[in-house]
């Protein structure tokens, strides 16, 4: 079991980061934050709380466990005046503010980007949402799953004689999250060197489109729509998840031409590099059984232990398909701490990812679990000038 390091310096010791956000994108964003040192304040709602405390497994907000480890958790009523005049107190000092409202909605809290950069002129505020600050569809509901549907990763996602596929976690939310962590740093760049506060437009679709590469020079080169591939590559080959003898899998990826060499060789099978089927990465993309004919027949020969001994022999970019506990017992895994097990006070101990990634000179650190709802209401309250009996009364008004 790893401890807590709750003294640990960090290289964002300092920045104060306000987080209203809700559910896997905000979260995702200011946990890269939290991990490397900023003071990530959540505002929560008083007695309900952000609602990824409700995604449970067995009664275990597990969810809430990993995305909220290093933050603090205020609770403030944002429907009442005074909820709102303390979150501008805090806005005041703060370096970040996140929302993820609907469009429109910080506005007619009386809390728009206007309201907070004219207290703080050197806030960066960021607005996470579906679809975008602007455009026709900016109003429209948006979660992860519509938006990876329409950004066409759902069409590519899958097999060609079968329903469009999507992925099987928050990916839209966790690629944007990540996107605004890289945005927050550089507008915070950007005013450190005399620069001001601004807004960061940070919608799920624009992010999710990004990381389906050239799609749109393609169809504009081609005219064409390509079929789903499975786990087949539509520009490289051979490339794809193969069977083994004792039922797991191995995938591969030979998508450079020494490797093909290096991979037929070691088959057995050099004189398929001379077969015009095989002989350019086009020719192998455009003859996909036959090019894995071989290897295919290879693997299911042989168990995984055998198959992927054979291929680190040969050099041969080669990986076994893991379950979560197959990738959690793995050697290398348990090397390099990917998965860390920390203390919990209901699970005894939690295993969750590291840090990522690894700074050399200035790493991250898990320094706090994930707060109880209000866990540090008294402390960031009292920080920012709120006496122990304002903070009663607020108690007792349910602002707090």
């Amino acid at each position: 079991m790893i401890p807590f390091q709750p003294n640990a310096k960090c290289p964002l010791d300092g920045l104060v980061v306000l987080d209203l956000t809700r559910l896997v994108a905000g979260n995702m964003l200011s946990l890269q934050l939290a991990d490397f040192g900023a003071e990530v304040i959540k505002i929560e709602q008083p007695g309900k709380g952000d609602p990824l405390r409700d995604w449970r497994v067995k009664g275990i907000s597990a969810y809430w466990k990993v995305y909220a480890r290093n933050k603090k958790s205020v609770t403030l009523n944002l429907r009442e005046a005074d909820g709102k005049a303390l979150l501008l107190r805090l806005a005041e000092r703060a370096d970040v503010l996140l929302e993820n409202f609907r469009p429109g909605t910080l506005e007619t809290m009386g809390l728009g980007p206007d309201v907070l950069l004219a207290r703080n002129p050197g806030i960066v505020v960021v607005r996470i949402s579906g679809w975008g600050q602007d455009g026709p569809y900016r109003f429209r509901p948006g979660f992860g799953t519509l938006v990876e549907g329409m950004s066409g990763f759902a069409a590519k996602n899958g097999f060609e004689d079968r329903e469009p596929v999507l992925p099987p976690l928050a990916l839209a939310d966790m690629i944007a999250g990540l996107y605004g962590a890289f945005a927050v740093m550089t507008a915070l760049r950007h005013r450190d060197q005399g620069g001001t506060g601004q807004v960061i437009d940070l919608p799920l679709l624009d992010p999710m489109f990004s990381v389906l590469g050239p799609e749109a020079a393609i169809y504009q080169l081609t005219h064409e729509i390509k079929p789903r591939t499975g786990s087949r590559s539509s520009t490289a080959g051979p490339r794809n998840v193969f069977p083994t003898k004792d039922g797991r899998w191995i995938s591969m990826s030979a998508s450079m031409q020494a490797m093909v060499d290096r991979l037929y060789k070691a088959l057995g099978a050099p004189e398929l590099l001379n077969d015009p089927r095989f002989r350019t990465n086009a020719d192998r993309v455009a003859n996909a059984e036959a090019t894995e004919a071989p290897i295919r027949a290879f693997i299911s020969a042989h168990t995984l232990a055998e198959g992927m001994a054979f291929f680190e022999q040969h050099e041969i970019t080669a990986a076994p398909v893991y379950d979560i506990d197959q990738f959690m017992a793995d050697p290398h895994v348990q090397a390099r701490q990917i998965v860390v097990d920390l203390p919990d006070k209901d699970m005894g101990t939690i295993p969750m990812h590291a840090v990522v990634p690894r700074l050399s000179a200035s790493p991250g650190a898990l320094r706090r679990p994930a707060p109880e709802l209000g866990e540090h209401t008294a402390e960031v309250l009292g920080r920012f000038g709120v006496d122990s009996a304002a903070q009663q009364d607020l108690i007792r008004r349910k602002i707090i």
